[in-house]
């Protein structure tokens, strides 16, 4: 009988050089978003540049500019012959995670903290697609990202909006 170890596995490659959080904060934040689910499993973060990015979020979402995270649900019959089951993938584009914390003055680690949990959350089955998925899915978010001392991102967001939008109306 082979034995299982109960945590999530998490590994983490990265191509990218400075601004990316170590692999044992990665894997906490990751392991809090995914809780009890990921049991005997494991799962895949790669950090890539803008140009990867890109070309991932065209090849697999016909969207032709990098984007923050993408996430890869495993096959469902990618746990055959395994003695783990993979949740996944998980890729970040560090650029673009950089960029969107400055432009909604986050803090970069609390940043990476949310993309990481959101893209954690996909590969359980969320998404934001209906607004009470997205209800949902935010809740979970917040309540993950609290558990770390974060603030609420979509607040953070929507201050940030609402100021950039008074400041282009004058």
């Amino acid at each position: 009988m082979t034995r299982v170890s109960a945590q999530l596995i998490v590994e983490v490659r990265s191509s990218v050089r400075g601004g990316v959080p170590g692999t044992t904060r990665i894997g906490r934040w990751v392991r809090a978003a995914i809780g009890i689910k990921g049991n005997g499993t494991e799962l895949a973060v790669r950090i890539v540049g803008a140009a990867e990015g890109q070309r991932l979020n065209l090849l697999w979402r016909g969207r032709d500019y990098p984007t923050n995270v993408l996430s890869f649900p495993a096959p469902a019959d990618a746990a055959d012959n395994k003695a783990r089951s993979s949740l996944g993938d998980i890729v970040v584009c560090a650029p673009v995670v950089a960029r969107e914390a400055k432009q909604q003055n986050k803090r970069l680690d609390d940043h990476w903290a949310h993309v990481l949990i959101h893209g954690a959350l996909h590969l359980l089955g969320h998404d934001h697609e209906r607004e009470s998925d997205a209800t949902r899915m935010e809740r979970r978010e917040r309540l993950v990202l609290a558990r770390f001392g974060i603030a609420d991102p979509y607040r953070i967001s929507s201050a940030v909006s609402e100021r950039a939008a008074a400041s282009e109306r004058r």
